[in-house]
């Protein structure tokens, strides 16, 4: 395994991580649970073949992540870097605090190596890190109940530069792959200014799968996730990549692409930016999203709809798209709503600069992403 050093943090980790946001699970009655004694396996066969980093959050399986982690750190825990998350931004004090030693306990740990603020934009930073949070994290790192102060991050390359900018942060975890590439800039300035990166979603959340159109990008490649993960680890400004693995198998496969030796050569990475320029232009030329088409009166997400559907008709990723489609309007997060209940008002078609027919398309859309593979 290659390891490397995250940041100025002082730790020396290996390239590839373990994401635990998808553990393998089990029905008991009609909840899904984390199945401790698979996932200790899982983890402890990434340890074996020298993955020294894992990451949890309290939202994991509903803390029963945190919880398996703890087991699988038995007998592992000084060769092992451990990483979570505390994703209060309120007011009380005490209940920061509760999530903290909530978290160590369930981590079966005496102090946690990495501690995320989670999901910290810079609005969160400005409106109560600065101001009370940060006033927290530096006692309990006094206490040595932590020893990194650093977060997990969804906003834009502006907002990461002023983060990297005010020295709190020593590592940031963001969202960077094949298909999403918005925050490059970011990720160099922060690796430049000396703040670690780790990425999480190298290969998509598992959006990245089975593709003609991707796998014929780079020959060599025997999937599109080797693709992606290569992708990643290939740019300079990324100390890691983690992975949420939830076969042993898929373990395996990434150790393997991770230990190889250099990840992708400059002709290929030349091959992979002309490839994906194309896609892109193919992508761009029916939908753009810009957005002036919203909001929709019925809901309706027309250009994350749109989006989905290039995923299928552009990129080829037509299981992950019908997957992500699925899920339209029904997660805690997901309030938009799919094509089908478009009442054809028009009112969309009016606004739009590209003069997109975008009642016909959306119905194309959703014909094709409910169709069975």
């Amino acid at each position: 395994m290659k390891y490397t050093d995250l940041g100025r943090t002082g730790l020396r980790v290996s390239k590839l991580g373990f994401g635990a946001m998808r553990l393998p699970t089990v029905r008991k009655g009609d909840k899904e649970e984390v199945d401790t004694e698979a996932a200790c396996k899982l983890i402890h066969r990434a340890f074996e073949l020298g993955v020294n980093y894992i990451d949890t959050a309290v939202f994991y399986h509903n803390s029963q992540g945190e919880a398996a982690v703890g087991e699988a750190l038995k007998g592992w825990r000084h060769k092992v870097i451990v990483s979570t998350k505390n994703h209060y931004y309120d007011q009380d004090e005490k209940q920061w605090w509760q999530n903290l030693e909530n978290s160590l306990e369930r981590l079966g740990v005496n102090h946690i190596d990495v501690y995320n603020h989670h999901g910290m934009s810079w609005k969160r930073y400005c409106e109560a890190v600065e101001p009370r949070l940060s006033k927290l994290m530096l006692k309990a790192k006094e206490q040595g109940l932590i020893h990194h102060i650093c977060n997990s991050f969804h906003d834009t390359n502006e907002s990461l530069r002023k983060i990297v900018d005010t020295g709190y942060t020593s590592a940031i975890t963001l969202q960077y792959n094949l298909l999403d590439r918005q925050l490059e800039d970011g990720i160099a300035y922060a690796h430049s200014k000396g703040v670690g990166v780790t990425v999480m979603g190298p290969v998509g959340g598992g959006h990245l799968d089975a593709s003609e159109v991707l796998e014929g990008i780079l020959p060599g490649a025997k999937s599109v996730p080797e693709l992606a993960l290569r992708f990643v680890l290939a740019n300079p400004n990324v100390d890691m990549a983690l992975s949420g693995m939830s076969e042993i198998s898929h373990v395996e496969q990434n150790v393997a692409i991770a230990d190889a030796e250099g990840a992708l050569s400059e002709e290929e990475q030349v091959a992979i930016e002309e490839a994906l320029k194309k896609l892109r232009g193919m992508a761009d030329l029916y939908c753009t999203g810009c957005d002036y088409c919203q909001p929709c009166p019925q809901g309706v997400s027309i250009s994350r709809i749109f989006k989905t559907y290039n995923r299928g008709r552009v990129y080829g990723l037509w299981d992950s798209a019908r997957r992500q489609y699925a899920g339209f309007g029904k997660g805690q997060w997901d309030k938009g709503v799919q094509a089908d209940k478009c009442n054809e008002c028009g009112a969309c078609e009016k606004k739009c600069p590209q003069n997109i027919p975008i009642r016909k398309q959306l119905a194309e859309a959703h014909k094709a992403l409910t169709a069975k593979s």
